[in-house]
């Protein structure tokens, strides 16, 4: 359901209920301070919450020893929360997945090289009809230093493309697959049953936002494998173009960690990136994820 504060009647609303929000940059990511989020919030504060990830697509929290029960209900407050089908989760809490590494793949002194030159910005899940719509992540142990996560505003980046692009890609689809991502971590017969169970997918190219109606460049680099109705060369070329436009800084946000910090991120109108810096340290995160909606023009 969309809140119907604006940006002004936000910052209001929040003094009004002792919170502080601070933008992180000119462009994508807020940290909020004054919210116990280890006890159920009021519905003020819960509309506070949710208009503040709208408008800033990822929000920072600091210092927040939630409870595991606490980190599903907080997800709830988005929706209905799924699992993953490769990635783990924490023993009697199906809901929570275990970030451990890169994106669930450990860092070792063999693996850390390819990662840190592997493209990893993504938006979760795209792999399945009804993408995740949030996340909700929680640090739980961090090295000493590095490990950061980095946000991206995809519907900057779709306001920044010149408008013979813009025309180039109205319209169009992309095929989305599990196995271009998680098909190199796991066994020939896990696979195989993945692509059984999630086989590709299209969704455009440009989405719309359903809550904000903002337009969002939908293709990334882990999940999306090539677009539809052009030639291969076409779809290469696009995509590289496309893909590029994620790395471009005015439209980045890079946190730091800091021990029981909290990221909530808007799925739909942003992709991340685990910066892989810290082998031989080690570094766990825990994530909810709430269950999505279908993607539309």
């Amino acid at each position: 359901m969309a809140t119907q504060l604006n940006t002004p009647d936000l910052f209001e609303a929040a003094r009004s209920l002792g919170v502080s929000i601070s933008p992180a940059t000119p462009t994508i990511g807020a940290e909020i301070s004054g919210l116990d989020l280890d006890r159920p919030l009021t519905s003020a504060e819960g509309e506070l919450l949710r208009a503040a990830w709208l408008r800033f697509k990822v929000i920072f929290f600091r210092d927040q020893d939630i409870s595991h029960e606490s980190h599903v209900r907080l997800g709830r407050l988005f929706g209905e929360l799924e699992g993953h089908p490769v990635i783990p989760s924490v023993e009697g809490y199906p809901e929570i997945l275990k970030i451990e590494g890169v994106e669930g793949v450990q860092l070792t002194a063999e693996t850390l090289a390819p990662f840190q030159a592997y493209n990893k910005w993504h938006t979760d899940v795209t792999f399945r009809e009804r993408p995740s719509i949030a996340s909700i992540l929680r640090a739980r142990h961090l090295p000493p230093l590095g490990g950061d996560t980095m946000w991206a505003d995809t519907v900057a980046a779709y306001a920044g493309l010149p408008q013979p692009v813009k025309d180039r890609i109205e319209g169009l689809e992309a095929e989305h697959d599990i196995v271009r991502s998680f098909g190199g971590r796991v066994t020939e017969e896990k696979k195989a049953q993945l692509a059984r169970d999630f086989p590709p997918v299209r969704h455009p190219v440009v989405r719309s936002h359903p809550e904000t109606g903002e337009k969002i460049l939908y293709v990334n680099y882990t999940f999306t494998s090539r677009i539809i109705g052009v030639s291969e060369e076409d779809s290469d070329s696009l995509l590289r173009l496309l893909f590029d436009r994620i790395k471009v800084p005015e439209y980045q946000v890079r946190f730091r960690w800091t021990p029981n910090a909290i990221g909530i991120w808007d799925n739909r109108s942003t992709q991340h990136y685990a910066v892989g810096d810290y082998w031989p340290e080690y570094r766990a995160l825990e994530r909810v994820t709430v269950s999505g909606d279908v993607v539309t023009r």
